[in-house]
């Protein structure tokens, strides 16, 4: 009887066995071999092969890969998820459906729809990529701005009963249609005008589906401390997660402080809030010169703003509140500001406000570049880089735990303008500069802030680490050599480093060249609701 039961035991113990255990594997489409794996987690890195089928990672370790159909020798170079861009400006994506200059440094998601502004139809954007396909993923979150504008126009006002009601349903059915948040980008128009009560409404009908508020909060300057506490707020009040866009002090009499805006975020997080960051690697911004008047003096739109500045005494008191605002941040003129793209003089592109002022007018006084600043402002505005941010705050940001990366960038159209270099180089600048040359965060952390960190922040289950099931987006690089090479005065340089960039299983970039492969995926968020075939 003993022996039954044993031979029993033994038998269940065999059936048990993988059946792949000793036999040849599957029939894997790629496997990468010779591998320093850094699975995305924050753990060391560990020595191994990966192997993907169908779109996803099969295998991860020691492994039979004979039949392969096609091996990849990672000759000891990293092989990392691909990273997440948290924070990007991509709503034209489908008129560049290659996004070289992020598949470029290894980023193989973006999340666009940022600081208030996206589609405000969600579902027909993200349902794009089906006649349109891309070479990168994309997700999206539902901009405010866009629906306070689609509502209520440029209206320096609080909204009516009706109106509020109107936008939640915007938000509410952007979710349903796969948006990941509620983005605000209170400096901006219309977003400016909106109370605090207002945005705790819509993040609240965000809320309901599982969405994140990611803000481009109301000030950067010297007002940041209220502005940060405010983003929390709204938090607390729709209790959703926070995401905290581009954290940063732009204010030069405040430099040095950023131990205490963190400290509001680790406080928050003491409570018990899901407060996270992101930065790009830069010790400049990047926005537009609207951004720099009265968001008063511009309310309405252009033409509105164009009146007021005709007015005299309107004139003066823009000018007062420029000059004043300029003295608080510690600047002394415009000299910071870089046109990055100005269509009407694409001479002025990437010499500042006191270098175009003094090559138009002969003089270059504060009262004269004002006075530049409206002439350009009539004449459509442009695109700037603001050298406006200290170094030792950047990396005092970036060792925070709870700080992702992103470039707050759009796709390039490459060798057009003179725009930030963050477009080009962001994570390779994260790689090169800081983890390798500065030491400033470890490799595998730096990964992990690339992507499981921004794949948990943003409910992406299935990304953002070298993981048996997940989707296969990885990048293979050399921690050794990769670096940026954009500069402000020479932006349009890929970044150097990257040897293969992967989505969905598919090889996008082979370290020479853009393959042609668009295996893309628009990825959507908790909230999405699939509709039944042939609705509309």
């Amino acid at each position: 009887m003993r022996i039954k039961s044993c031979l029993l035991l033994v038998a269940l113990f065999l059936s048990s066995v993988p059946l792949s255990y000793g036999q040849s594997s599957p029939a894997y489409d790629l496997v990468i071999t010779n591998a320093r794996i850094v699975d995305g987690t924050g753990n060391p890195w560990f020595r191994g092969s990966v192997a993907v089928k169908d779109g996803r990672i099969a295998r991860v370790g020691w492994f039979d890969h004979a039949g392969a159909k096609q091996i990849i020798d990672a000759k000891g170079q990293i092989v990392a998820p691909g990273f997440i861009d948290v924070h990007a400006h991509t709503e034209n994506i489908f008129e560049q459906p290659m996004a070289e200059n992020f598949i470029r440094m290894g980023v193989t998601t973006l999340i666009t729809g940022n600081c208030g502004g996206s589609h405000v139809d969600v579902g027909k954007f993200l349902g794009t990529i089906n006649e349109k396909p891309l070479a990168i993923n994309i997700s999206t979150l539902i901009g405010h701005n866009s629906v306070r504008q689609s509502v209520m126009g440029l209206d320096n006002r609080a909204p009516t009963a009706d109106e509020q009601k109107k936008m939640n349903e915007l938000v509410e059915q952007a979710m349903r249609d796969g948006a990941v948040g509620l983005s605000t980008g209170l400096i901006y128009l219309p977003g400016t005008f909106a109370k605090t009560d207002e945005v705790v409404e819509l993040a609240k009908a965000s809320a309901k589906f599982g969405g994140t508020y990611a803000s481009h909060i109301r000030n950067e300057g010297v007002g940041v401390f209220d502005a940060i506490k405010e983003a929390i707020n709204i938090g607390e009040q729709a209790n959703m997660p926070v995401q905290i866009s581009h954290f940063k002090i732009s204010a030069k009499s405040l430099w040095g402080r950023t131990d205490e805006t963190l400290k509001l975020v680790t406080d928050a997080r003491q409570r018990g809030m899901s407060v996270t960051v992101d930065q790009y690697a830069y010790p400049a911004s990047s926005t537009s010169l609207d951004a720099r008047m009265p968001s008063w003096a511009i309310a309405g739109g252009r033409d509105e703003g164009r009146k007021r500045l005709v007015d005299p005494e309107t004139r003066a008191k823009v000018i007062a509140d420029m000059k004043r605002t300029r003295a608080e941040a510690g600047f002394p003129d415009f000299s910071d500001a870089y046109v990055a793209s100005y269509r009407p003089n694409p001479e002025f592109n990437g010499k500042n406000i006191k270098q175009i002022t003094m090559q138009v007018r002969g003089k270059d006084d504060l009262d004269t570049q004002l006075e530049q600043i409206f002439e350009m402002y009539d004449k459509g505005g442009a695109q700037m880089v603001y050298r406006v941010m200290s170094e030792d705050d950047v990396k005092r940001i970036m060792a925070a735990p709870f700080t992702m990366f992103a470039s707050d960038s759009g796709v390039r159209e490459f060798g057009s303008g003179v725009p930030h270099p963050r477009g080009y180089g962001n994570n390779a600048r994260v790689l090169g500069q800081y983890v390798r040359d500065l030491k400033i965060i470890s490799l595998e952390d730096a990964i992990r802030k690339m992507t499981s960190l921004p794949a948990n922040v943003f409910g992406m289950r299935d990304r953002g680490q070298i993981r048996e099931g997940f989707v296969a987006d990885i990048v293979i690089f050399d921690d050794k050599t990769v670096a940026d090479k954009a500069t402000f005065e020479q932006p349009h340089q890929y970044a150097t480093g990257f040897s293969t960039v992967i989505v969905g299983g598919g090889i996008v970039f082979n370290g020479e060249k853009m393959t042609g492969t668009m295996t893309g995926k628009a990825i959507r968020g908790p909230g999405y609701v699939v509709k039944p075939s042939g609705s509309e």
